[in-house]
């Protein structure tokens, strides 16, 4: 089972692959290039943690994250 230290974790790593990601560029202004760098690094992850295969990391991508990522974006905005 999963504790808050666990969770606390993962947001630092979150938050530092986002400083990774963004490394000096407007999220703004340079937005195309940020994204591109997502775009690499999901499929990057995605497909590590399906072991290499292709198909079980789209499906991972439609199944498990995309759900989850609107999901925390909801909640940010449902924020005050």
């Amino acid at each position: 089972m999963r504790n808050m230290y666990d969770a606390q974790k993962d947001t630092q790593r979150a938050m530092a692959a986002g400083r990774e990601i963004l490394d000096g560029r407007h999220p703004i202004d340079d937005r195309a290039t940020v994204l591109i760098t997502l775009d690499h690094l999901i499929a990057t992850v995605l497909i590590a943690s399906m072991g290499g295969d292709a198909k079980k990391a789209v499906g991972m991508l439609h199944e498990g994250t995309i759900p989850s990522v609107e999901e925390r974006i909801a909640l940010y905005a449902s924020k005050p």
